[in-house]
This record gives C-alpha cells, structure tokens and sequence, in this order.
C-alpha cells in the first residue's frame, strides 16, 4: 500500500544521479539511470551511431544490454559498433539478438542482469502494449529502459511511442545528424541539459546548411 511524504521528506529525499560531464551533460544533465527513455528519427538520420553511442558512454556507468530486434547480429550492425570502438566498454557491454519480451524478462529476473536495457526498436516488439510498459518499469524500478522508434512526421510512430514519449524522462529525437535532447533533469542555472548533442560535425553541418537554403 502507498503512504502519504511529508512536505519536509520530499525535500530531504536523496536521488542517485550519474555525473556525466562534456557534451553529454550540456544535453543530458545529471540523470538517474532509472524509468524511461525514448529516441527517434528516420532512417539515415543518424540515429543508429548515436544509440551505440550513448550505449558506449552509458557503459561507463552502469551494465547496458542493447537489444537489436531489428537487425541482430548483422554486418551493417557490426560495422557500426566498430564505427564507434565499442571495444572500449569492455564487457560492460552485451548484444541481444532479437530477444522478445517473455525471454527478456527471464533475463532480467537474474542476478546481475543488465541496468540499462536498450530495445532497439519499438516497432519491433511484437503487441507491446500500455499495460506491459507500465510493469516493465514497475516490476524493475531501478533499471533505466530506453526506446528506440522509428519517427513519423517528426514525432515517434504509433500509439505506444507516443505513450512513451509522454512518459519518458529524457525524449531525444534524431535528425541530421543532430539528437534534440528534452530533458527533466535540465538545470538551466548551470547550462546542464537541453542543448544539442552533434553526432558527426560535417554531417550535421552539411544537412542543416541544406536546411537553411
């Protein structure tokens, strides 16, 4: 049963955030690694590098788990992992190959499963619907899910991805080579959260010199 906060513990709780620094603290702030996260953009619009991207810097805090339900094991899939020397995070790293959700949760229930499972994408998980995205994150509180989707007129497709975008802590869409970041962990004080985030620099400044023309 649920229990009434005082005003006084309400301001007294402690939260664990994770300190990221540079480019992705100027985007991100200083997140819990918890609840949910969503991105989306089109095809070619970058998005894959900056998944396995933000997987890579991820790792540096916690277990990531990417789920590739769209490609598997694939060679385009390898050379991108390669593109950005996931090597690096060592074991803090693992790939799923299509692994739906009843094997996923058998996963998770281990001991030392991941704490940030990346499911890639959400068009892929066959009749995900509200109620299993409701106790995905209930019955795992402390891990962090974050949503890939694929985007339709520059929102993420269909019923759930919009679901999710609302409830989503951090909402990053994916367009020329560029992540808009909308962040609840923004503090503009400090100039944390809500800026930017470049994932190739002539990419994005090709495409968005286009943009401007």
């Amino acid at each position: 049963m649920s229990r009434a906060i005082s005003n006084k513990n309400v301001l007294a709780a402690q939260f664990e955030t994770a300190e990221f620094t540079g480019a992705y603290l100027a985007s991100f702030g200083r997140p819990e690694l918890r609840g949910a996260w969503i991105v989306w953009g089109g095809s070619g619009s970058g998005k894959t590098t900056f998944t396995l991207m933000l997987c890579k810097y991820l790792a540096g805090f916690r277990r990531v788990a990417y789920n590739s339900l769209e490609q598997g094991l694939s060679l385009s899939l390898q050379k991108a992992w390669e593109r950005v020397d996931m090597a690096e995070a060592g074991s803090n790293i693992i790939l799923l190959n299509k692994e739906e959700l009843p094997e996923l949760r058998t996963r998770l229930a281990k001991r030392r499963s991941p704490d940030i499972i990346v499911i890639d994408s959400l068009q892929y998980l066959d009749g995900f619907t509200k109620k299993q995205y409701k106790d995905l994150k209930d019955d795992y509180p402390d891990k962090l899910f974050i949503f890939i989707c694929q985007d339709k007129n520059g929102n993420p497709k269909g019923t759930m991805g919009d679901h999710i975008r609302y409830d989503a802590d951090i909402k990053i869409r994916v367009e020329g080579y560029k992540a808009f970041v909308t962040t609840r962990y923004e503090d503009s004080e400090r100039g944390e959260g809500g800026a930017d985030f470049i994932i190739w620099e002539k990419g994005a400044a090709d495409y968005w010199a286009q943009q401007i023309k």
